[in-house]
């Protein structure tokens, strides 16, 4: 396997490897080619994005700074929205169903490393994917951390700290988060 494999496979591998490298330094040009674009230029803005991450749906806006490791490992899907300063570690895929909302400061991470310090300082790493549903917001600042998967209508209140997975209609917060409120769909 490659490094790359082992990576989207959520083994162990080693960052440094040229293709990983070369990747990561693609995504960073495109991340600041997007982040320097004129805000009144949506289209190239959108573009952009579309070429970068690895699908979106038709409609797809962000606002800047954004930031990725990978950009190919994200999948969005339609009318995705993303306000300022969101960053997306994609080590591991990341997917984002339609009609989601990030607001400002959302930081979504999948990348990981040992908690052995011995394993740690050898550099290798893993990641955990992250699955979050249709129709999701996430508040300002919230974190959600690698390996969550969040259901349909999950709302993410203002600076949670996301550790484990909840399923759908769910509103969360805190730190860890934790189930506030049970959402009661009034068209069903």
């Amino acid at each position: 396997m490659t490094e790359r494999e082992k990576m989207l496979a959520e083994m162990p591998y080693n960052p440094a490897d040229k293709e990983l490298v070369e990747m990561r330094a693609y995504a960073r040009k495109m991340c600041k080619e997007f982040n320097d674009c004129d805000t009144q230029d949506n289209k190239k803005r959108e573009n952009i994005l579309k070429n970068l991450f690895g699908s979106t749906g038709d409609s797809i806006y962000m606002e800047p700074s954004f930031r990725c490791d990978y950009g190919k490992n994200i999948y969005v899907g339609e009318n995705f929205y993303a306000n300022f300063n969101c960053v997306i570690l994609d080590v591991a895929e990341v997917k984002i169903g339609k009609n989601c909302m990030i607001v400002p400061n959302v930081a979504i991470y999948t990348a990981t490393h040992p908690i052995d310090p011995i394993e740690r300082n050898s550099g290798i790493e893993y990641a955990k994917k992250i699955t979050i549903g249709d129709n999701c917001w996430l508040g300002g600042n919230c974190v959600i951390c690698p390996g969550v998967t969040l259901g349909n209508n999950v709302v993410v209140g203002a600076g949670a700290v996301v550790t484990k997975s909840f399923g759908d209609n769910v509103v969360l917060a805190g730190n860890p988060a934790k189930v506030i409120k049970i959402i009661e769909n009034k068209g069903e």
